[in-house]
């Protein structure tokens, strides 16, 4: 893993900025995976701390998940709302309420909806999370004895999917995503960073292998962070593990990002 100079120059930029960007994912880096995934509420203090880096600085927070928006919305529970991207990028919530669903390539459509169909009968579908463009079997909480043969009956019913129909399949932290290629949360990074002045601090916090798209795409115009207790290969700057050490990098923010004038709105 890196060492800690990155983290401390971004820290020292973050000092004398007049704003700046917050990229979070959310399973597994603001929250804690659980069996029951509408349980997955984030971790103790960080939506306190989320609002009051959204109350109190010049902060773009922004929130960058592999999840639906309906399905982040009610776990998130921020007021005011952030900035969203869910399905990877394929859905986009702006803080004044718009949302665009990008639209999915008609074959990848029709793959889709077939992958959901190879489903039934096999004890898979009760496993089955379906999304606006991708379907996903999750096997956290499941007997970790039947995990392997999960995997295989799933992977053996998706890539001739994937195949035929110009799909990805996509391994992540407790199960098997198949999805339409075009859009990941690189690509969301990047469209994010061109609406971001150059110099302006940004950092992504991410903690799988979904996120290292994201990683790779903040090089170079900020930092990546990844929340994990374990330490992998990563495109990331730096590591920090959860639930403390996201709670130290979210106060650190707070007391280090450009401040807001309670008066009036303008910096201090």
């Amino acid at each position: 893993m890196k060492t800690k100079q990155a983290l401390r120059n971004f820290w020292t930029q973050l000092e004398t900025a007049e704003e700046a960007a917050l990229l979070l994912d959310y399973d597994g880096t603001l929250a804690p995976f659980t069996i029951v995934r509408n349980q997955a509420f984030p971790y103790t203090g960080v939506t306190e701390l989320l609002e009051a880096i959204e109350r109190d600085t010049h902060t773009r927070l922004i929130i960058i998940s592999g999840r639906a928006i309906d399905d982040l919305l009610p776990l998130l529970n921020l007021r005011p709302l952030p900035e969203v991207w869910g399905c990877h990028g394929w859905e986009w919530l702006n803080v004044q309420g718009k949302r665009v669903l990008f639209n999915l390539p008609e074959r990848a459509a029709i793959g889709l909806r077939e992958a959901r169909s190879t489903l039934k009968g096999t004890g898979l579908l009760a496993l089955c999370e379906i999304k606006p463009t991708s379907v996903a079997v999750h096997w956290r909480g499941q007997d970790v004895k039947y995990i392997p043969e999960l995997f295989r009956q799933t992977r053996n019913l998706w890539e001739p999917l994937a195949e035929k129909y110009e799909l990805e399949l996509h391994a992540f932290d407790g199960g098997l995503e198949l999805r339409s290629p075009g859009k990941d949360k690189g690509t969301a990074i990047k469209t994010i960073l061109q609406n971001i002045k150059a110099g302006i601090p940004v950092a992504f916090l991410g903690d799988d292998l979904t996120d290292e798209d994201g990683f790779a795409a903040i090089r170079g115009r900020g930092i990546g962070i990844l929340v994990s207790r374990e330490c992998r290969p990563t495109r990331a700057a730096h590591q920090i593990d959860p639930p403390q050490g996201l709670i130290d990098f979210l106060t650190t923010w707070h007391d280090k990002a450009p401040q807001k004038s309670p008066e009036c709105g303008v910096q201090k």
